[in-house]
């Protein structure tokens, strides 16, 4: 999956800007596009639509909602997927969050780590080769990345620190793919950063799953109430000019990330920034 990434939410765009999006990272040399699945597109869908508008760029669901298909459906799109376009699709699987899985999809949500154990035998079943298959899973705590390492390629960790990447490798192993997702915002005041940082970071906040890690990373209750700490926004989106956000990429790096994907923060619609955002740390 290369070095260096690009997290964005394709949800907030229709088709063209998706293409004008994702043309925008091919050309800058960014070797995997990662986007998440939540209220708009089906993401196997719009994971076809991606790869037959670019022609080296890795595309990796980060995540693929393991409620939203079942395991023989997923087999059969990351099958289909790899066929079609040469093996430049990325399964990633993650088990979502309770609002999204029982609230808006109707299902049961039950144990994160045996739902995903279950999952996995349900993907791999009979599947000679299955053990090389590009997949991997959104973990954060131990018993999840514990599981990523001994079924899959690797992992996917999100709204993560350098610290939880270094903890976290040391759980998977030296072998595996360790793709951290980190937030970033070109801008050099610390109070329009600030502000944009909990914008972004506000749906996150009120999701146990998150919570329940930060807690685990060593913030506190009063950290994450009210919008974030500062202390806890800095932690979360590294802003400023390139250089310096380039130094915190690299302590992901240095505690082990075998890549890295880049989310721009910015004001709603300032395509303009995220554009200049991925120019800017392109060559990181």
């Amino acid at each position: 999956m290369g070095r260096l990434g690009v997290w964005y939410p394709i949800d907030r765009l229709d088709g063209q800007e998706i293409t004008n999006l994702i043309e925008t990272v091919e050309e800058l040399g960014y070797a995997t596009f990662w986007y998440p699945e939540a209220f708009g597109y089906e993401s196997l869908s719009v994971a076809s639509f991606m790869l037959a508008n670019t022609k080296r760029l890795m595309i990796g669901s980060s995540i693929a909602n393991i409620y939203a298909r079942d395991a023989f459906a997923a087999r059969r799109g990351l099958l289909t997927l790899s066929k079609l376009y040469g093996d430049r699709f990325i399964l990633g699987l993650g088990v979502s969050h309770v609002p999204l899985v029982e609230a808006l999809r109707g299902h049961a949500y039950d144990k994160p780590v045996p739902t995903m154990r279950r999952y996995l035998d349900g993907l791999y079943q009979d599947q000679p080769g299955s053990e090389d298959w590009p997949v991997v899973l959104a973990a954060l705590g131990p018993l999840m990345l514990k599981l990523a390492g001994e079924r899959t390629l690797g992992a996917v960790p999100y709204n993560v620190t350098p610290e939880h990447t270094r903890a976290a490798k040391a759980v998977l192993g030296p072998d595996k793919w360790l793709a951290v997702e980190q937030k970033v915002c070109l801008e050099t005041d610390a109070a329009t950063a600030r502000k944009l940082g909990r914008q972004e970071l506000k749906p996150y906040l009120t999701l146990t799953n998150y919570r329940n890690n930060w807690l685990r990373m060593g913030f506190t209750e009063a950290d994450l109430a009210d919008g974030g700490t500062d202390r806890f926004i800095d932690s979360m989106v590294l802003w400023g000019d390139a250089p310096t956000i380039t130094r915190g990429l690299h302590a992901h790096f240095e505690a082990g990330a075998t890549h890295v994907c880049v989310q721009p923060v910015h004001t709603a619609g300032d395509t303009a920034a995220r554009d200049r955002t991925l120019k800017a740390l392109s060559g990181v």
